[in-house]
């Protein structure tokens, strides 16, 4: 089973993928929210109770994140990209280094570090400062990260792409997701229903694990040049 066997591939990454970049993954042994609770620092609620606060957490993540580097797990990703073109990425990692790597067609489930909202004028944009500065909108409201944190719901027009990319795909390469946070872990599944081959990479079996043709154990980085 090679990559060039296909035309219309998606994969589909979590936090396993970036964790051989030095990224830690949320859940598990040495996971993020083993250490902090998530209700003081990533949901709505403790934004507004203490932006500061949750502003100070997030610029750790920024600066942390900012000292990795794309490993070879997404640098083969981005070439599968560029040699397939109907190749696209829909991703749980708000790190940005599918990006960093040479991807261009990534579909940011959870959004990106590297993005500020202000919600009260309705405003997007990029933001890579090390620390995030400043942190007000000239409006006089805080900068608020553009990420799904818990208790928030997904971008539905992401959503939307995602089904209809899944749909219409040949090939479905789930890497590094833990297969428990949902609604994103139900989306490969569209792809199995519309006849698409499946394959799992991941250190370890997941809840999801048997729903996939072919499950392949390893570092991420090491699966899939197996398939190049």
């Amino acid at each position: 089973m090679r990559f060039s066997d296909y035309e219309r591939i998606v994969f589909f990454t979590g936090a396993g993928l970036s964790a051989e970049s030095g990224i830690p993954t949320y859940r598990g042994k040495g996971g993020m929210w083993s250490e902090y609770d998530y209700e003081d620092y990533a949901c709505e609620r403790a934004f507004r109770r203490d932006p500061e606060k949750v502003w100070d957490f997030h610029d750790k993540r920024r600066a942390a994140v900012f000292a990795c580097e794309p490993n070879d797990g997404h640098r083969i990703i981005a070439e599968v990209q560029r040699e397939r073109p109907g190749t696209v990425v829909i991703t749980q990692n708000i790190d940005g280094l599918h990006q960093r790597s040479g991807a261009t067609d990534v579909i940011e489930l959870h959004g990106s570090l590297w993005r500020v909202r202000c919600d009260r004028e309705h405003v997007v944009r990029d933001d890579a400062s090390v620390p995030m500065s400043p942190r007000k909108c000239s409006c006089g409201a805080y900068w608020r990260p553009d990420i799904v944190w818990f208790e928030d719901s997904l971008d539905q027009r992401n959503l939307r792409r995602a089904h209809e990319l899944l749909e219409s795909c040949d090939l479905v390469v789930s890497i590094g997701t833990s297969g428990v946070v949902y609604p994103a872990a139900d989306l490969p599944r569209i792809a199995m229903r519309s006849g698409a081959t499946s394959v799992e990479i991941n250190l370890d079996e997941t809840p999801v694990s048997a729903l996939y043709q072919h499950r392949l154990r390893g570092k991420a980085s090491e699966m899939l040049a197996s398939m190049r």
